[in-house]
């Protein structure tokens, strides 16, 4: 198996992603890609705007119909801080030594990995994917990784949380049914 392993905040999941997915599971020619919505980002300065069950409940309506993407519960599940290094070592341990394992990240995180747990680990357990965005050029690659290039989608979840909050609509920007569901939930308001 060739498994691509996507982890975010998704905080709303965004085309931008399931396109990046997409075009990972493509050229790597995987079996599947797995995304994992965290619980409590590391990383980012405030926690995540929508509760992780809501972010979860998002991300699986934006990838339902797509038959090579699977929404996993591991790091919501665990609570806690979300580390990508916990999170592999279940995958491994859950598909195997014989499962090749792809960690995909943007080139938007490549100066954040010198402060991730146990980032060695990350690069054992996992090769690693960069997806190159136009707007943040590569500096410095990890060795051993692979880099992708992907179409500039200026999508991001601040800019549809952004919008919401201004009643603009975000049509277009995540799929229809993250939209009603954000709707319903009377989400980033």
């Amino acid at each position: 198996m060739r498994i691509g392993i996507l982890g975010g905040t998704f905080d709303p999941i965004h085309m931008g992603h399931l396109i990046l997915a997409q075009e990972v599971y493509e050229r790597l020619t995987l079996t599947k890609v797995i995304f994992v919505p965290c619980h409590m980002p590391p990383h980012k300065a405030a926690k995540a705007f929508a509760n992780s069950e809501d972010r979860y409940q998002m991300a699986v309506l934006a990838t339902q119909e797509n038959p090579s993407f699977e929404v996993s519960r591991v790091e919501i599940d665990r609570g806690g801080i979300s580390y990508s290094v916990e999170t592999l070592r279940g995958l491994r341990k859950k598909y195997g030594e014989d499962a090749d394992l792809f960690f995909i990240t943007g080139s938007d995180s490549l100066e954040e990995l010198v402060s991730w747990k146990d980032i060695d680990d990350i690069f054992r357990l996992a090769k690693f994917v960069v997806a190159q965005r136009s707007s943040y050029p590569i500096k410095e690659l990890p060795e051993g990784s692979c880099v992708i290039s992907i179409a500039s989608i200026e999508i991001s979840s601040s800019r549809i949380r952004q919008r919401i909050k201004e009643g603009k609509s975000i049509r277009y920007l995540v799929p229809e049914l993250v939209e009603r569901y954000i709707i319903e939930k009377k989400l980033y308001q």
